[in-house]
């Protein structure tokens, strides 16, 4: 019996380590351990019911106002006791959060194996987004086995020296639970969407929180979501606002008194899948809408200057528009009424996966530990 342990703390982590970690459950060579460090404490448990997900370890390390070198240092001090005493064949951790990079290097420093899920993800500055893009190329360096989501994300690893035999193309493992969760139709959880009559009626989906959005970039994203909605009264723009008072601070003042704005709290999972699935497009600063809302059909504009996920604009289903007031009112407006420029972008084929990549993960981890052989890699 193969012991592998998940470490994960935020809700998109939970949501794409989710599958995999059912899918190792349900293979029964291995005992799945999971961790959590518990940042994104009410949403992370949430995600983790939703899918039937039992942490064995809780690493709770969240304190009001911290900063990173503090979840670093917590995340190290917490999770090395845990491998010591558990002696995990392998760490998981997903993406480029700064507690996975620290959970990586926790393992590192115990000499076990870390499995880096969607590996490869590259922006061309370090710097940006901030603290993500350093986090991923650090993970890089520790890791024993990457799993790319795409042959981009392989080609950057490969530029960057990493051994191709250690690299598999899985595809992005969030597509496999929004498909699950998104094409079953259920009423909405949350009382504010669910008193909202959002049905029969155009929607936009709004979400903002990225470090790098804070300030002046937020404001301008602000006002040009107060033009949209008094020029559109017929649309409805829903905006589930974070937690961080940061983003509530701009967000709420400058929105709450307008009629066809709804904001809500941060959404459960099955929630947000389910809005997704009924707006027309999708406006974000988020790494993982921008590869949920394409498996749905939704054009996604990027409140961004550059993405490490570049796929989904090179195919046509995703456009940077950074946080320039003038260019999101322009954008936002084109799609609400130009059809054809519209259906350009909801055809495009989602580059982000085709919702097995639970299962090449866990094929990918069988032919690591040399109980079976990888299944092809995904292609778009």
């Amino acid at each position: 019996m193969v012991r592998v342990m998940p470490v994960y703390g935020t809700r998109p982590e939970a949501i794409k380590m989710a599958p995999i970690v059912k899918a190792l459950e349900a293979d029964g060579g291995y005992e799945v351990d999971v961790a959590v460090t518990g940042q994104h404490r009410e949403m992370l448990d949430q995600v983790n019911r939703t899918f039937g997900v039992v942490p064995a370890t809780d690493l709770d390390i969240f304190a009001h106002g911290q900063g990173l070198e503090a979840v670093t240092s917590r995340t190290l001090e917490r999770l090395t006791p845990v491998l010591q005493e558990r002696r995990p064949d392998a760490v998981i951790v997903q993406g480029d959060t700064t507690s996975a990079f620290a959970a990586g290097l926790a393992a590192f420093y115990q000499r076990v194996p870390v499995v880096h899920v969607e590996a490869g993800l590259r922006t061309p500055t370090i710097w940006s987004p901030f603290p993500e893009e350093g986090n991923r190329r650090l993970l890089t360096r520790i890791s024993s086995l990457h799993l790319a989501p795409t042959t981009g994300s392989k080609d950057n690893l490969l530029r960057e020296g990493v051994d191709p035999s250690t690299i598999a193309v899985t595809g992005n493992s969030v597509i496999d639970a929004f498909l699950a969760t998104a094409r079953e139709p259920r009423p909405f959880e949350d009382p504010v969407l669910a008193g909202a009559a959002l049905d029969g009626r155009t929607v936009v989906l709004v979400t903002s929180h990225r470090r790098e959005s804070w300030g002046d970039p937020m404001r301008r994203t602000a006002s040009a979501l107060v033009r949209l909605a008094t020029d559109e009264p017929d649309v409805v723009f829903v905006l589930p606002l974070h937690a961080n008072p940061l983003v509530r601070e701009i967000f709420r003042p400058a929105l709450e008194d307008l009629p066809n704005v709804v904001l809500t709290e941060p959404l459960g999972y099955t929630d947000f899948a389910q809005l997704t699935a009924r707006s027309r497009l999708v406006v974000t600063d988020s790494g993982g809408v921008q590869e949920e809302a394409p498996s749905l059909g939704k054009p996604v504009l990027v409140l961004r200057e550059d993405t490490e996920r570049p796929e989904a604009v090179t195919a046509g289903t995703a456009l940077l528009v950074g946080t320039d007031e003038e260019r999101i009112v322009s954008e936002v407006t084109r799609l609400l009424h130009d059809d054809a420029y519209f259906a350009t972008m909801a055809n495009a084929v989602n580059p982000y996966g085709d919702g097995h990549a639970a299962q090449r993960s866990v094929a990918a981890l069988d032919a690591f530990f040399g109980r079976g052989a990888r299944l092809p890699d995904f292609e778009a």
